[in-house]
């Protein structure tokens, strides 16, 4: 298959800004146009479709304006070629005045274009997509403070290399390169507790899945994005999110374990926004599909889910659902079955555990899980169990006086805690 036609550099931008269709674009630069004070702009469907073909038309002042504001990007990240050219000149640069686009938090190369001279050998792409597979590896042990530098690095390079490597290299390097970028985003999101900059992170990833062409990485990647707005309570945000992440993974050929991720996402962001009910719906589908099973095989790069895992959602929910005996038993066994290799998510299930007993009102049993998730932090640090600790200590205000309580006031804060939590 060849590469997709088109600009596919702002079909991913508009996708990941939550604008799911070439209308819905339309309809946010019409209203946005006027809060930044321009009357009289519009644009329709028609216009949106020539920006998303192969060579769109520079547009003017007004209407870039607008399109930075809505997408988060410059001109050029978004696919388009000034009049001046992909540089421009000193005087042209000064002519044009400083870039309208806003900044990115973190310096993350932009995601380019087919060259036209081609200088890299064809063994260029295998090479590059080893050290991804490496890095995606190095995740489940390497301290992520230390991996995501490397990580960035190494995208950065992928960035070089994509302008200068010739199909069907350019695909498989694009799509180590979705990955690389999609590794660092989750490092962001989840080990780092960054999520603005995984936002924009994710972002360069669905424009290199886009450039490789391959519909279930930027399912996966779109999954991730969910969780950002998920996590923080903007059900809307992440229903749109996880519309478009069901739909790319249509157009590929989706395994049974793939489709119950997806199912295992949404009910994570339905459980933050309060909806129980409708999780535990979800997590009983995405147990359907995975006894049902099909005859896709799950992708290398998805070594983040099991049923274990799935299990692990299934025990989340039940506990802020408040079924207590079905939450302690789904997360014992999820303990009890999860590989030697998860030691983050062990940390997770082992702070749930403890607010399972917290909300049991037996503290002495939720500082013992505590205590445990604690030692395994203190070996594989992950921001997201340390949460889950921190977040069961408050629920033990009522215990404060309790000397396990005390004691785990003196673990959580002594000098190595501390330290590791602020270094990482």
């Amino acid at each position: 298959m060849s590469r997709p036609a088109g600009n596919t550099r702002l079909k991913a931008a508009r996708v990941a800004a939550g604008y799911n269709s070439q209308q819905a674009l339309a309809d946010a630069f019409t209203r946005t146009a006027p809060q930044l004070g321009i009357r009289g702009l519009a644009v329709g469907v028609r216009q949106v479709r020539r920006w998303e073909s192969a060579a769109p038309p520079w547009p003017q002042p007004d209407v870039r304006r607008v399109l930075t504001n809505l997408l988060g990007q410059s001109m050029e990240e978004l696919g388009f070629t000034p009049p001046w050219g992909p540089e421009g000149s000193q005087a042209e640069t000064t002519r044009r005045g400083p870039s309208v686009a806003p900044l990115t938090r973190h310096r993350l190369a932009a995601v380019p274009a087919q060259s036209v001279a081609v200088i890299q050998p064809t063994s260029v792409a295998r090479d590059f997509e080893a050290v991804t597979r490496s890095h995606r590896h190095l995740y489940w042990s390497v301290a992520p403070a230390t991996l995501h530098p490397a990580v960035l690095e190494h995208a950065r390079l992928g960035c070089a290399l994509l302008p200068e490597t010739a199909s069907p290299g350019r695909r498989t390097l694009a799509a180590a390169l979705a990955e690389s970028y999609l590794l660092a985003g989750r490092i962001e999101f989840f080990d780092l507790r960054q999520p603005d900059q995984a936002g924009d992170t994710l972002l360069r990833a669905l424009q290199a899945a886009g450039e490789a062409d391959d519909s279930l990485l930027g399912s996966a990647i779109l999954a991730h994005a969910a969780f950002i707005p998920g996590w923080a309570g903007e059900h809307e945000a992440a229903v749109e999110r996880m519309v478009a992440a069901r739909t790319y993974a249509r157009r590929g050929p989706a395994s049974a374990e793939f489709w119950a991720w997806l199912d295992a996402v949404e009910a994570e962001c339905e459980t933050r926004c309060g909806n129980t009910r409708t999780a535990l719906h979800l997590i009983g589908h995405a147990e359907d599909t995975l006894a049902t099973g099909s005859e896709h095989a799950t992708p290398a790069w998805m070594d983040w889910f099991s049923p274990a895992r799935l299990a692990a959602f299934k025990g989340n929910t039940q506990l802020k659902a408040g079924h207590l005996p079905q939450a302690r038993e789904t997360l014992v066994q999820v303990l009890e079955a999860l590989p030697p290799e998860s030691d983050k998510q062990r940390t997770v299930v082992l702070g749930d555990l403890a607010a399972v007993e917290a909300a049991g009102s037996r503290p002495e049993e939720a500082c013992g899980y505590a205590f445990q998730a604690l030692d395994q932090l203190a070996i594989t640090w992950y921001a997201t169990g340390m949460d889950r600790v921190r977040e069961v200590r408050r629920t033990l205000t009522p215990w404060q006086n309790e000397q396990c309580v005390r004691d785990l006031d003196d673990r959580l804060y002594d000098w190595g805690t501390t330290v590791s939590a602020l270094q990482r």
